[in-house]
């Protein structure tokens, strides 16, 4: 019989450790994005000047770019570190986390993109 309680208590153990995390996951998300984000943001700079933009321009727009998300990125990955323990792996928190998910995501991925096209317009319309 106590052979039994020891399986028991080691599965509901192991059950617990399969729950997802949520803060540890936004964090992981956010890292990523970060990373994500400055990657495009260089790659479409360069390529920007490798299309004739050769002034300090480019260079200045992706440090401010740059240096602009990390606020909010922090801000999104804050608000799931405010959980307490018990709260970082509510099963119920799933849908509020992707939707925060999607938000970081399109962030990451549209903002270099849409940035880009601004200054070439801005660009092509003032040369």
């Amino acid at each position: 019989m106590g052979e039994a309680i020891g399986k028991g208590h080691k599965l509901a153990s192991a059950q617990h450790e399969h729950k997802r995390n949520w803060c540890k996951a936004m964090s992981d998300n956010v890292a990523l994005a970060l990373v994500v984000y400055t990657g495009l943001q260089i790659f479409v700079t360069v390529e920007a000047l490798r299309q004739g933009v050769s002034s300090t321009l480019p260079y200045f727009a992706l440090i401010i770019l740059v240096a602009a998300i990390i606020p909010a990125c922090r801000w999104a990955e804050q608000r799931w570190k405010d959980l307490s323990a018990e709260e970082s792996c509510d099963e119920t928190l799933k849908w509020q986390f992707r939707r925060d998910q999607a938000v970081l995501w399109v962030a990451a991925i549209g903002l270099p993109l849409v940035f880009t096209g601004l200054f070439k317009a801005l660009f092509f319309a003032f040369s």
